[in-house]
């Protein structure tokens, strides 16, 4: 078990190290796929319209509203903090992958059997539309 959280969080030492990826003070990391120079923002209350694939970080998927051809209508308030931070930062058009350690994903705990105790996950996250609440970035 010490040698898979050591993995994990060598794993994460270096793609916070990879060209392009930008690590924010919670420790969040991301990398821009597609920007937008302007455009609106979510607010924690805001209803955010998103396609996603999330995988592990050794590259397993375990969950894509890509491959369902369904975007996910989800509130920042309502999903793990990794998402949270990401959504209110992006703009409406962009997609990022993100590089989440488990404390701002499902923990010490995981969420068995998809995603083991203290794993970092990666999602690559498209903001499709802002409806309700939001600000103008």
């Amino acid at each position: 078990m010490q040698t898979d959280i050591w993995e994990r969080e060598e794993w994460l030492r270096r793609k916070s190290n990879d060209f392009g990826v930008v690590t924010l003070p919670s420790g969040l990391m991301y990398k821009t796929i597609t920007s937008c120079y302007y455009g609106k923002s979510a607010v924690p209350k805001s209803t955010c319209v998103c396609h996603y694939t999330g995988s592990l970080y050794n590259g397993k998927i375990f969950d894509s509203s890509y491959a369902r051809n369904k975007p996910l209508s989800i509130s920042p308030e309502d999903v793990i903090k990794g998402w949270s931070e990401a959504l209110q930062l992006m703009k409406e058009g962009e997609k990022w992958e993100l590089y989440i350690p488990s404390k701002l994903a499902y923990g010490e705990d995981g969420h068995e059997p998809f995603i083991p105790k203290s794993c970092p996950i990666v999602f690559l996250l498209e903001l499709i539309k802002v409806e309700g609440e939001s600000k103008q970035l």
